[in-house]
């Protein structure tokens, strides 16, 4: 006779299974070498800041209370969901103290940016304390509303934190394309996944951040990698951000037009069809022939300087005038 664990493993769909037991190879950093989304959107924002920080190699930390946010908030709706689908979202709601586990590791992330920033302070009492009550709120909201986002009823989570390991481009087979899927799931009825990528923001996003190209392209990119990873048709899989917001409207307050407003997740689900997904696929290749030869080396070029108030206000080297110095035209 069988026990609950091992029957309930047994309910797990093949190709579910398959995935988990089949991770990419990792990659040799002796010979290979990897680029990511945010590498890429990095490049094509401002060519010399790639440079700087992936060829030259020299880091510049920007510690921000806004990633130490965004990392607690991922962990645990992570931790929450993963508990969930391996028993029971009653379980997960019993047996995890949710504010519990978000303060331990909003508070290890701050400490652990605290050390990467020269053991200096980036944050206020005061602002530690807004940002740690602002994740409490949203994360109370999602227990509560979960239903509306999750189900089991013949969903199975494939799992958080899904390696992604290719080369874009068969000319340069030693340019991995590396990332991690936060969300995972599979629908038995249709057949269908879906790649949830969590983000987080102030009040949500607007049409402006809707329409951000940019932005579509890490999931569409994951989309289109998933599939040839794994086999998976590309029909069968669906995407969506799934955007938390700290600041929300009162449900009374007069200046709410819409429920939407009062809630603290929005979903946006970009387009990704064969228009979309072909410039996507363009824009990882012109990085890739841009930057490097095809033995996998970063090209000896000239990497030209972009500068603008948005790029060089968010950029770490913009008033370095040792480095860059660009972001000082703006001040």
């Amino acid at each position: 006779m069988t026990n609950g664990k091992n029957s309930l493993a047994k309910k797990i769909p093949n190709i579910v299974k398959e995935i988990r037991n089949n991770p990419p190879p990792q990659i040799n950093f002796a010979y290979q070498k990897n680029i990511s989304y945010s590498q890429m959107s990095i490049f094509r924002s401002c060519a010399y800041r790639w440079k700087l920080q992936y060829k030259d190699k020299i880091k510049k930390f920007n510690s921000s209370i806004h990633t130490v946010f965004g990392t607690a908030i991922h962990e645990s709706m992570q931790c929450y969901l993963d508990v969930a689908y391996k028993n029971s979202f009653a379980y997960a709601d019993r047996e995890i103290h949710m504010e519990d586990y978000f303060k331990g590791k909003f508070l290890s992330e701050y400490q652990s940016q605290y050390k990467s920033n020269n053991s200096e302070h980036f944050s206020s009492a005061e602002e530690m304390r807004e940002f740690y009550e602002d994740g409490v709120s949203i994360l109370d909201w999602f227990k509560k509303k979960r239903n509306k986002y999750f189900s089991k009823k013949g969903i199975y989570l494939v799992g958080c934190e899904i390696p992604i390991v290719i080369a874009p481009n068969k000319m340069y087979n030693n340019v991995l394309y590396m990332g991690y899927l936060d969300i995972v799931t599979y629908n038995e009825r249709t057949d269908t996944f879906k790649i949830i990528d969590i983000k987080t923001s102030t009040k949500g996003w607007n049409s402006y951040a809707k329409k951000d190209e940019n932005k579509h392209f890490q999931l569409i990119l994951y989309k289109k990698f998933f599939s040839e990873q794994y086999g998976i048709p590309l029909d069968k899989i669906e995407i969506e951000f799934f955007i938390v917001k700290r600041k929300v409207l009162d449900w009374n307050d007069e200046k709410i037009m819409s429920p939407h407003q009062a809630y603290r997740v929005q979903q946006f689900s970009p387009p990704s069809g064969k228009i979309k997904i072909n410039r996507a696929k363009n824009a990882v290749n012109d990085f890739i022939t841009e930057c490097f030869s095809s033995s996998g080396n970063i090209k000896e070029k000239d990497y030209p300087k972009s500068p603008s108030k948005w790029n060089c206000t968010f950029c770490p080297y913009g008033e370095d005038k040792e480095l860059c110095g660009a972001g000082a035209h703006f001040e």
